[in-house]
């Protein structure tokens, strides 16, 4: 079975960890017909980053009041739009030929709001794909619903990037994240969404990097890799 290669940094900056995916999707250039992948799983340093779809609009503070928080903002080449990442929320980035698996990208959006369902179901968390309110983005216009939602709440974002069909970026789950950061920004663009976490919604909550090993056990199932943590850095 194909190998997924699961590489845990610990916690880290934003840009050193853009790098490092580019490095590893380097590997997957020099290797068009190697079959295995490769799954980055840490936690962000505090930051702010507005993806392809985004504006700095939707950041409600400066980035000089940001700063004085000890947040740093980016901006990134990842889909979607605004959100969030920091200590206690599980960054998953998936390093993946997408040649091999169908070349569809909306397709690879919902297998992994697939994982992130499934992972959450097993700690008895019932996620959807979907909220159970209907929002807008800060302009009125109609926001696209990607990620992880209980109920109207969104516990799970997603935002990704391909070259040459190779994936990278990937999703932010809200382990045990203080979600006071997020008031500094409308999350996805949406200022009426309201985000939750693990912890909100068990009070007792495993350890982000519990939390990273059943991501990458069933992520590594739904792209039919057998993973193996520590491998690839």
């Amino acid at each position: 079975m194909r190998t997924l290669h699961v590489v845990q940094p610990g916690r880290m900056a934003y840009e050193p960890a853009v790098q490092l995916q580019r490095d590893l999707v380097g590997r997957m250039k020099q290797d068009p017909d190697g079959e295995d992948g490769y799954l980055v799983l840490l936690e962000h340093l505090p930051v702010v980053t507005v993806g392809r779809t985004g504006t700095l609009g939707h950041v409600l503070l400066s980035t000089e009041e940001l700063g004085r928080r000890g947040i740093a903002v980016y901006e990134t080449n990842r889909g979607g739009d605004v959100t969030y990442h920091g200590p206690g929320q599980l960054v998953a980035y998936p390093i993946i030929r997408l040649y091999q698996h169908g070349k569809d990208l909306h397709g690879y959006l919902r297998r992994l709001e697939r994982v992130i369902v499934a992972t959450l179901s097993t700690y008895g968390i019932e996620a959807a794909p979907e909220p159970s309110s209907e929002f807008r983005k800060a302009d009125g216009t109609e926001a696209p619903m990607t990620g992880a939602w209980v109920g109207d709440r969104k516990i799970a974002s997603i935002g990704i990037a391909v070259t040459h069909w190779i994936s990278y970026h990937g999703i932010a789950l809200n382990v045990l994240t203080d979600l006071r950061n997020y008031e500094v920004i409308h999350p996805c663009g949406m200022p009426e969404v309201r985000m939750t976490s693990m912890a909100e919604l068990l009070g007792e909550t495993p350890t982000v990097v519990e939390v990273g090993e059943r991501f990458a056990e069933v992520l590594a199932r739904e792209f039919g890799f057998e993973p193996h943590p520590g491998d690839g850095e």
